[in-house]
């Protein structure tokens, strides 16, 4: 019997642990987006910046950086991200605002 093929429009989906600074403008704007974006989420202030700490599932890093900054500047256009998404294996993709500036590989 011939081993079964996956849906080519069945995407994969990937755990990610998320910590992230951000700084905006009008922090207190940001403050309900970052909430409602993960149910296991934390936010605190740590000087002018929030920290969010969160576990989230996507196809990728990139995707989810990109959702999650997106949604921030849908509430305040001066927000800065930084933040690494640290996958299953162990990689760490490390983001400032859209763009990709970093990968440290894990342990696979």
């Amino acid at each position: 019997m011939a081993g079964r093929r996956s849906d080519p429009k069945e995407v994969e989906r990937f755990r990610f642990r998320l910590k992230a600074r951000i700084s905006s403008d009008r922090p207190m704007a940001i403050r309900p987006v970052l909430k409602g974006f993960a149910a296991n989420a934390t936010v605190r202030e740590e000087g002018d910046e929030l920290v969010f700490e969160a576990e989230l599932e996507g196809n990728d890093a990139k995707e989810l950086n990109r959702s999650l900054l997106s949604a921030l500047r849908k509430a305040e256009k001066k927000t800065r991200l930084r933040s690494e998404w640290t996958s299953a294996d162990g990689t760490v993709y490390g983001f400032f605002d859209y763009v990709l500036k970093r990968t440290k590989k894990g342990n696979i």
